[in-house]
């Protein structure tokens, strides 16, 4: 048995940037920040963020064009996928990214406003991701 299951409680580092392939085909990419903070040997308090790509298809990327904003905290599901693809000098460019089965807005407004409004999205059980839940025994 193998899983492959992320999960992040972030900012968003910018706007999304939402491309349209068709009609109804969406594709949403997305820059969460995460931060831990903590004291070092020197009693000097340090900050390390983490940059996380993440990818959103379909009716969750058209949702994040509506509602999402830079600044704002997002929890995200979902899977680590690989790629790779050539630049124009021939140059093979790889890394990892996060396809996001599932978000929830946790703050509704950029601007500090914290009247929470959440908002989820899930992605369809017929979707290309691998679902565990067949294999439960609950």
């Amino acid at each position: 048995m193998a899983v492959n299951r992320v999960i992040l409680l972030g900012n968003l580092g910018k706007d999304p940037e939402v491309r349209y392939l068709d009609k109804d085909k969406a594709v949403a990419q997305l820059s969460i920040a995460t931060s831990e903070t903590y004291t070092d040997r020197n009693g000097e308090k340090r900050i390390d963020t983490e940059w996380h790509h993440v990818e959103m298809w379909d009716a969750m990327a058209i949702t994040a064009e509506k509602y999402l904003k830079k600044g704002m905290q997002v929890y995200i599901e979902g899977k680590i996928k690989s790629y790779k693809w050539r630049d124009k000098e021939g140059n093979e460019i790889s890394g990892k990214k996060i396809r996001a089965t599932s978000m929830t807005l946790l703050n509704n407004s950029p601007k500090g406003n914290d009247t929470e409004v959440e908002i989820q999205h899930h992605t369809p059980a017929n979707s290309d991701s691998n679902s565990l839940t067949d294999d439960l025994p609950f």
